[in-house]
C-alpha cells in the first residue's frame, strides 16, 4: 500500500521522540525504546523512549512541584496560553494531519478534522479560564456569610486512546490548563507522535515546564498504577475501554482520586418509518464510517422500522460499498486501516458469529490479503438477536442492520445493554423525538445527525459508559474544587 516518502520522513522527523518532563526532553532511565508503526504498511515510522517507573515518578514529581505556582497563575494568562497553542495548531494542520495519518491510519481528510476539533478545546477552554466563577451570599439565618470558591484539583494523571490521537488529549489537557492543574499524561503506545507534537507546540506557546508531562511507554499499568497509587496525584481521567476503565476507577480508589472515565460504546441507531431516509443514510455513513468505525461514538447497531429496513440496508451497502480502501495519504482513499492485527482479528471474528447464526452479507464481510490492517466496509442483514455484534463494540466498519415493529420495541432494543454512551434518532415527528430521546439511557443523543462531537458540548455517558463530562461548560468542573468559607461579619 506504499512505502514512507521523504516528506513523511521529515513530519516524522520533526517530532522530538523524547520523554517530556519538567520541561526537558529526555530519554528513558534504563535507555528503552518502542516501535511506532505505520497500521497501512506495518512498517516502523520511528522509536520512542519505553518509560520506566523512575520516568513516571519523575513526571509526577515535575507536576507537583509545579502545582503551587501554576494554580497561583492567571486566568487571563492560562487563557492566553491556550489561544496561542490554538493558533499554532491551525497554523501547522497540513504536517499534524499527515502526522496523524501515518501512526493511526486514517485518511488526511479524516485527520485534518480531527486537527481541527483538537485544537477546538484549546479555543474552547482558553475562554472558560476567565469564567471561573464562585459565590457569596448572605448566610440563611444572617449573622454570617458564605463565601465559594473554586481552586484547582491538583496534579492529574491522563491515560488517552491511539483512535483520536491529539482530540483525546486536548479534551483534558485544555481544561486542566485553564483550571490550574498540572498533569502527567500517557498517550497510547501505538499513537504517541501526535501527543509529543502537541507537547512541542504547547511549550512553544508559553507553558511553563512541569506543568504537561508527557511519558511514552509500552506497558501502560506497570507504568500508571503507581502514580494512581501516589498521594501527590489528585485526578485520574482516562478514555478507554471499559474493563480498563473499572479496573483504574478500582485502582483509585485507595488514594480517593477524582475520576473522569470515557468508556466503551454500544450506540444504536434508529430510523423510523417517517425518517427521511436520505438524511438517514447520510447520517448512518457519518456515525458508522467517522474513523473506519474505531470510534467509541460509532454507530454499533442499527435498528431500522421494517418498513424501511430493506431499502435502508441495501443504500447503506451501496454507499459502504463503493468507499476505496487504502493508505490514508494516497489519493481518493475513504477507508485505511484498522490500527493493528489484533483489533482486526477481533472484527473478524464478530462478524463471522454474526454470519454463522444467520446474518446475510450485504456487502464486505472479510480483510484484505496484502500488508497493513485493512477489512473491507460491511454491512449485514437480518442480524439473530444471539448475535455478538449487537451486545460488543464492533470498532470497526461493520453495519448491522436489524428491524422493530414499533416505537416502544426501538427504545427496549436500545436500550438493552449496559452502555450508554451516546445514541442516534432519526425521525420527522417532533413530539416522537422528545419521547425517544428523553426515554433513551445513553449520556448524548443525535437527533437527524450523525455526529455528536462538540467542544462547546458535555461530551459524556452513563451506566458503562463512564463518568463526568469533557467539554463544554462543565469541562473544567471536572478540575475544581470547590471550598466554602464561613465568615462572620
Amino acid at each position: 500500500m506504499g512505502t514512507t516518502t521523504s516528506e513523511e520522513q521529515a513530519v516524522v522527523g520533526a517530532v522530538n521522540a523524547k520523554l517530556y518532563i519538567g520541561g526537558d526532553w529526555r530519554d528513558a532511565a534504563k535507555g528503552g525504546t518502542l516501535a511506532v508503526d505505520d497500521p497501512s504498511t506495518a512498517q516502523t515510522l520511528v522509536e520512542v523512549p519505553d518509560a520506566t517507573p523512575e520516568d513516571a515518578d519523575a513526571a509526577l514529581g515535575a507536576a507537583a512541584d509545579a502545582q503551587a505556582a501554576w494554580a497561583a497563575s492567571t486566568p487571563r494568562e492560562r487563557g492566553e496560553i491556550l489561544h496561542r497553542a490554538w493558533r499554532l495548531i491551525n497554523e501547522r494542520v497540513d504536517d499534524l494531519a499527515l502526522l496523524m495519518t501515518l501512526e493511526m491510519g486514517k485518511t488526511l481528510a479524516e485527520s485534518r478534522a480531527e486537527i481541527v476539533y483538537a485544537s477546538d478545546f484549546l479555543h474552547w477552554f482558553a475562554g472558560e479560564a476567565t469564567r471561573i466563577e464562585g459565590g457569596y451570599k448572605v448566610a440563611e439565618k444572617g449573622g454570617s456569610r458564605v463565601l465559594v470558591m473554586r481552586q484547582p484539583v491538583g496534579p492529574c494523571i491522563f491515560i488517552t486512546p491511539w483512535n483520536f490521537p491529539m482530540a483525546m488529549g486536548t479534551r483534558k489537557i485544555a481544561p486542566a490548563v485553564a483550571a490550574g492543574c498540572t498533569m502527567v499524561i500517557k498517550p497510547a503506545k501505538q499513537t504517541p507522535l501526535s501527543m509529543l507534537a502537541l507537547a512541542q507546540i504547547l511549550e512553544e506557546a508559553g507553558l511553563p515546564g512541569g506543568v504537561l508531562n508527557v511519558i511514552t511507554a509500552q506497558s501502560s499499568g506497570a507504568i500508571m498504577q503507581p502514580l494512581i497509587a501516589d498521594p501527590r496525584a489528585r485526578k485520574l481521567s482516562f478514555t478507554g475501554s471499559t474493563e480498563v476503565g473499572r479496573t483504574l476507577i478500582e485502582q483509585s480508589a485507595r488514594q480517593i482520586l477524582r475520576v473522569s472515565m470515557e468508556l466503551g460504546g454500544n450506540a444504536p441507531f434508529l430510523v423510523f418509518e417517517d425518517a427521511d431516509l436520505d438524511a438517514a443514510v447520510d447520517g448512518a455513513m457519518v456515525a458508522k464510517m467517522r474513523n473506519v468505525g474505531e470510534a467509541c461514538t460509532a454507530a454499533n447497531r442499527f435498528h431500522v422500522h421494517e418498513s424501511v429496513a430493506g431499502e435502508f440496508a441495501q443504500r447503506l451497502a451501496e454507499r459502504m460499498g463503493a468507499m476505496k480502501l487504502g493508505r490514508g495519504t494516497e489519493d481518493g482513499v475513504q477507508v485505511g486501516p484498522l490500527i493493528d492485527g489484533d483489533q482486526r482479528a477481533k472484527v473478524e471474528e464478530l462478524v463471522g458469529d454474526a454470519v454463522d447464526k444467520g446474518a446475510s452479507v450485504l456487502t464486505g464481510g472479510e480483510r484484505l490479503e496484502g500488508r497493513g490492517y485493512f477489512f473491507a466496509p460491511t454491512v449485514l442483514g437480518d442480524i439473530p438477536d444471539e448475535a455478538g455484534l449487537l451486545r460488543e463494540e464492533v470498532f470497526g466498519p461493520v453495519a448491522p442492520v436489524k428491524g422493530f415493529a414499533n416505537e416502544e420495541e426501538a427504545v427496549a432494543a436500545a436500550n438493552a445493554t449496559e452502555y450508554g454512551l451516546v445514541s442516534y434518532v432519526y425521525t420527522r415527528d417532533l413530539q416522537r423525538a422528545f419521547r425517544v430521546c428523553e426515554a433513551l439511557e445513553a449520556g448524548m443523543v443525535g437527533l437527524n445527525q450523525g455526529m455528536v462531537s462538540n467542544a462547546g458540548a458535555p461530551f459524556g455517558g452513563v451506566k458503562h459508559s463512564g463518568v463526568g463530562r469533557e467539554g463544554g461548560s462543565e469541562g473544567i468542573d471536572e478540575y475544581l474544587e470547590t471550598k466554602y468559607v464561613a465568615m462572620a461579619l
